[in-house]
């Protein structure tokens, strides 16, 4: 039977089922969004003309479920994609569909399905429409529960490419004990423990790549690339440790320059809590863990594994205007992250308390010696060594309720970012200094008020000529309103201004509707050429001067 049988089969099971709820039972769902863009051609931030009007994303998603079984399907239409999304995302048509049976102890997955082993540092199958990622596997997957306390996991298939399947074939096994269900004196322990271990290996078909060495000769590649991880979380009381080891076989593929070294990474997470106060530790170190179903590709695809970011996910506008990517070739790092909330009646909590937060990470490159190219291993890494600062930042940030309707929250973060996580090799590293000032008002009822400043001064600087061009560049100023009329509208207003060696001023208004399940926002203005990055997975975002709107509705 051809995918196209498929999807057609499934389209009229799915129609059948939701014509006939009130005779076979049974629920169905949904949720739809579009996504539209206008832009025209701004020489001062960059904007480039765009030879269509209108650019849209747009996508419909409909879940059936009767008792233990469940379908879905989802259409998606890229017409053209939005400006930052690849080109092959351009067409239309059904891009997801499934059936699945969900029992008390077997779980069975057919179709397009996402799946996590661990931290997903050897397989972690996800979505991300606002980074234009769906690496889903189309085939089938298992898990079942043979006692209370052990989960055991199986899958293959292929992973989805744009409109297409990548010509790998993806296979892995995952088991998962919970020791506390499963000895009986740990059931009421303070000690909780979880250990975990998976196996994920891709088969591909031999290709012709000539070695860098030897052109004349072609690398002897592997046909299946196995990676396999151990995993532990423990508690104790307030206290909390992960831990996850993984490692990889030989894979030569184009993020890596086809070298044979094998990979491998380490993940910690230490942890304590109390009433009023958390703190975490976290350490990082990968060594080329780059893992993809199909070894020629490069991109943000068909990656099989996710390498989280061991940075702070930073909201505000300045403080993510650097975002760090991780750099799954070679990077290791740590972040330390505290809050404290000072008590309420104390001087410096005052009537409502205060919340304190300090956060700070660094991350440098391995220390690394080249021992050859493209068909050799590549090149020696020292454990217990560090190579060149790739990131660092450390932030403190204090949020005070000064009355019952008014709250304010300031940040101050300084920022060290090194050019070359972005693969700009050479270029002297950036010092951001940054403060920003939230303050939030309840009006009244249904009516509030948000203010947002902030400041960034910087030592880079926009010079094409000596070519420096990105245009984050120079020393920032930005203002920003927000006002919710009522529980439907609400209206913003804010503008970014490069005001010291630097380039544009990007401001914006929008306003939007809500009502239900139903939200319409529209917008006017200018965005800044960047990147755009959601846990340590980025996207380039080119320049844009014009109108954007975007529709979400659910049933």
């Amino acid at each position: 039977m051809t995918r196209k049988t498929l999807i057609l089969s499934l389209a009229l099971a799915l129609g059948a089922a939701a014509s006939a709820q009130g005779i076979l039972g049974g629920h169905v769902t949904g949720n739809v969004q579009l996504d539209g863009q206008m832009s025209r051609a701004d020489s001062t931030i960059g904007s480039e003309e765009v030879p269509e009007r209108l650019l849209l994303n747009a996508r419909a998603d409909i879940l059936y479920t009767n008792g233990n079984f469940s379908a879905g399907i989802r259409f998606e239409m890229y017409q053209n994609p939005l400006l930052g999304f690849d080109a092959q995302w351009k067409g239309q048509g059904v891009a997801n569909y499934f059936v699945k049976y969900s029992g008390e102890r077997l779980t069975v997955t057919a179709g397009h399905f996402y799946e996590q082993f661990g931290s997903g540092m050897i397989l972690r199958t996800y979505e991300d429409r606002y980074l234009g990622i769906d690496n889903a596997l189309f085939g089938v997957g298992l898990q079942y529960r043979p006692v209370d306390g052990i989960t055991l996991k199986a899958l293959a298939g292929k992973q989805r490419h744009f409109w297409d399947l990548g010509a790998g074939l993806v296979r892995g096994l995952d088991a998962e004990a919970s020791l506390n269900s499963l000895i009986k004196p740990l059931a009421d322990s303070k000690l909780r423990a979880t250990l975990g271990a998976g196996f994920v290996s891709k088969y591909e078909e031999d290709e012709n790549i000539a070695s860098a060495a030897n052109p004349e000769h072609r690398l002897n590649l592997p046909l299946n690339v196995g990676a396999a991880s151990l995993r532990a979380d423990l508690g104790y009381g307030g206290w909390s440790l992960q831990a996850e080891y993984a490692r990889k076989g030989q894979d030569p593929n184009a993020v890596n320059g086809y070298i044979y070294r094998p990979g491998n990474a380490l993940m910690l997470n230490l942890g304590y809590s109390t009433r009023g106060f958390s703190a975490g530790l976290q350490a990082k170190r990968i060594d080329n863990m780059g893992f993809k179903s199909v070894r020629s590709l490069s991109g943000e695809m068909l990656y099989i594994n996710y390498l989280p970011a061991i940075t702070k996910n930073h909201t505000y506008a300045f403080l993510a205007m650097y975002p760090y990517a991780t750099q799954v070739n070679g990077e290791q790092g740590v972040q330390a992250d505290v809050m404290y909330k000072i008590k309420k009646g104390t001087l410096l909590g005052g009537k409502y308390g205060t919340d304190v937060h300090l956060n700070s990470s660094v991350v440098t490159a391995l220390d690394t010696t080249v021992t050859g190219l493209a068909g050799t291993d590549g090149y020696t890494a020292e454990t217990f060594s560090k190579g060149p600062l790739l990131y660092g930042d450390v932030s403190v940030e204090v949020a005070k309720k000064l009355s019952k309707s008014v709250k304010l929250t300031a940040t101050y973060a300084y920022q060290v970012f090194n050019p070359a996580a972005e693969g700009h090799y050479g270029a002297a590293l950036i010092h951001n200094n940054i403060l920003v000032a939230d303050l939030s008002w309840k009006v009244s009822k249904g009516h509030a008020l948000r203010f947002e400043a902030e400041w960034m001064g910087s030592d880079s600087h926009y010079d094409p000529a000596a070519g420096h061009d990105d245009r984050r560049a120079g020393d920032w100023i930005m203002g920003l309103v927000e006002w919710n009329i009522g529980t439907h509208w609400f209206l913003s207003l804010s503008d970014q201004y490069a005001y010291n060696d630097g380039t544009g001023n990007y401001y914006n208004i929008s306003c939007g509707y809500t009502h239900g399940a139903t939200r319409f926002q529209l917008g006017y203005g200018k965005q800044r050429e960047g990147l755009l990055c959601i846990g340590g997975v980025c996207r380039q975002v080119p320049a844009s001067n014009g109108l954007t709107f975007s529709l979400t509705t659910s049933f």
